[in-house]
């Protein structure tokens, strides 16, 4: 087997296995990363206390599955500022859009080092991004009511989320020079190899 294939394999290897669980390793890291700066920010502006929110799929697993992550998995994830109750849910963290990315890079050929800017790029750029926008939609709901953000929330959630996850792959494509096309370059790759492997 070549080292181009066994490349292959690798990167799609990992990406199934952290696909596992309802994507529980990109809530279970994304959550803390999310909540905290938000009810720091918020608590800046208004006071803001953190409470008990809803359990999430990734406080089921943990606590069915992995106890030892118990605590940090079924954390406090209501904020409570200015009277107003904001719950950051498993769809404000997004975790799906993370694994994204994530599969946007990791199906794509490029060196090691230019791996590892893109990836911290990518995650790093996303976790800043989607911070800025809850905390932006919780001073909209408490200062502008419920319809306002109702409207605002649904614009950016349905398109803008989508355009975000583009906008970050193409930013990287441009700021690490990255010229390979994702699952593409990987699969002409293979064919090559195969025919030259024939010949």
């Amino acid at each position: 087997m070549s080292i181009g294939i066994k490349s292959v394999l690798i990167r799609y290897g990992i990406l199934l296995l952290l696909g596992l669980g309802n994507l529980f390793i990109f809530y279970l890291l994304a959550t803390p990363l999310t909540v905290y700066p938000v009810f720091a920010l918020l608590n800046s502006l208004y006071g803001a206390d953190l409470l008990r929110g809803d359990f999430s799929s990734t406080c089921d697993i943990a606590t069915n599955t992995l106890p030892i992550l118990k605590n940090i998995a079924c954390m406090n994830t209501t904020i409570l500022f200015k009277g107003y109750f904001a719950s950051i849910i498993s769809a404000c963290i997004a975790g799906s859009a993370y694994y994204l990315l994530l599969i946007l890079n990791l199906t794509t050929p490029m060196k090691k080092s230019q791996r590892v800017k893109s990836i911290t790029f990518l995650m790093l750029s996303f976790l800043a991004i989607n911070i800025l926008r809850i905390t932006i939609f919780a001073i909209i709901f408490a200062n502008n009511g419920f319809e306002i953000f109702n409207i605002a929330h649904a614009a950016t959630w349905y398109f803008g989320s989508t355009v975000l996850v583009v906008l970050l792959w193409f930013s990287n494509v441009i700021l690490f020079k990255i010229h390979n096309i994702p699952i593409y370059t990987d699969v002409k790759n293979i064919i090559n190899q195969i025919k030259n492997h024939r010949k």
